[in-house]
Parts: structure tokens; sequence; C-alpha cells
């Protein structure tokens, strides 16, 4: 395990970065150019949003934070008053040591680089707070392309047990998921002794199947489950409201 500190992108890393922006522009955000590796979608904002709480959370963890994207919104959010990325592949994580210097959250923020198992084991319930988009194709299903293989392809169980470890004795853990694989989720998450309390779907239209789903688990007894009211994206006129609001949030 590596951690990265202080500095933007150095050490001999090859990057191709676009400068793109979060919530209006307020957050700056650079990222692999298109074909290069993994650029963050919507599902970033829909979990740091699901995340937000009453109370900003001491120390949040994004387990394969890519550049950032997650852990950037918690700070803007306030949803957390510090974040630790974690992050195996150099570049990107090169990139969100970057991302937190640029928008001016060096302080707030740190880079580790490394295999969120061995991360999980050597800061056992350092979290309050743990969110993780993780990979959507199990490895040997699906194509997907070279440049985005690391960030989309893993186990679920590898990053589902990380946030268990990783995960404080109230610590609340909060995964985006397809919607389609929530019981491989659910049932992922009840093995290693974390059970959902809040389940929200997200769907692309209001007449569209549900896209992906937002669960809020903690570690305890099962049950207490509270199923909220669905997200829809779009609309007749483009983004409904609630989606515009959170996209200019801050």
């Amino acid at each position: 395990m590596a951690g990265l500190s202080g500095g933007a992108l150095g050490g001999g890393v090859p990057v191709e970065a676009t400068q793109d922006a979060l919530f209006g522009g307020s957050v700056v955000l650079f990222q692999p150019q298109r074909g290069a590796g993994y650029r963050t979608n919507v599902d970033a904002l829909l979990l740091a949003g699901f995340a937000t709480g009453t109370h900003a959370a001491p120390v949040a963890f994004d387990l394969g934070a890519g550049v950032g994207a997650v852990g950037l919104a918690l700070l803007r959010l306030g949803a957390a008053r510090r974040v630790v990325l974690v992050e195996i592949d150099e570049q990107p994580a090169a990139m969100a040591r970057r991302n937190l210097d640029a928008n001016g959250w060096t302080e707030r923020g740190e880079v580790v680089r490394g295999d969120v198992r061995d991360v999980a084991r050597s800061r056992p319930g350092e979290a309050t707070l743990v969110v993780c988009n993780p990979p959507y194709v199990a490895p040997g299903r699906g194509r997907v392309p070279p440049a985005q293989a690391r960030a989309r392809s893993g186990e679920l169980s590898t990053f589902v047990k990380a946030a268990r470890q990783v995960a404080g004795r109230r610590a609340r853990v909060c995964f985006v998921y397809p919607a389609s694989e929530l019981g491989a989720l659910l049932s992922t998450l009840g093995t290693e002794g974390l059970h959902a309390k809040r389940l929200r779907f997200v769907h692309g239209t209001p007449e569209a199947p549900a896209r992906v789903a937002l669960v809020e688990a903690v570690a305890g007894r099962a049950g207490g489950l509270s199923v909220i009211p669905p997200l829809v994206e779009h609309g007749q006129r483009g983004y409904t409201p609630e989606m515009q609001a959170l996209l200019a949030r801050g």
C-alpha cells in the first residue's frame, strides 16, 4: 500500500486529462480524456447526495475512488469534514490528489493508493461514513474497454468486505449499484454483517425500470428497511427539478 500526499500530478505518471466541473462549475474535476480511462458519470453525484445526512461525517472513506468525484462532492455538500480516497491505480489516484489541491481541500483530503483490502486491514474502524461506487461488471462477464477495465470490472464482495472492515461501530455504508443486481448487493452486504436500512431506486424516466439502486447499510440487526420515494432523472423537458437541484448544488 502506498500513499500520495501534496502536489499535483507527478512521479512520471502519463496523463491525458480534461478539466471539467461539478455542481455548475463550483468544483474543478480533472479526469482522463475520453478513451484514456474511466470518466465520472452522474452516479457519483447520486451517491454523494444520497449519503448526505443531517450532520457532516467526521471521516468518510471512498473505496475505489477513481479521480475522487464522490469525495469531492461529499466535501462540497457538507456531508463530510474529511475524506480518504482509496484508489489502486496510479493515474486516477494522482488525479484525485490534483483535484483536492485544485479545489482548496488539500488539508481535508487524503489519497491512499492501494488495494481496498489492504487499506481496510491497516485502518479498521476509522470511517464514520463509507461510500462506494464499485465496478458494475464481474470479472469474466461482459466486455469492458481496456482503458476502463480496472474501474469497471471487479468483485463486489471485495468492496463490501473492505467497507465492513473500515467502517466504525456506528458508521453508515452507502453503495450505488445496478438495480437489476440489487439482490446480489443485499446478499453480499448481509454476509458481511451489514444490513440495509435505506433504499432508493433511480429511474431514467418515469416509465423506465429502475436503473440503479442507492443503498445505505449499517452493522447490527437486520430489519427496519425504509424504501424512500424513487428519484427520476429525466422528464419531458430534460432533467427533473430534483436532478437539476442536485447537479447545481454548491
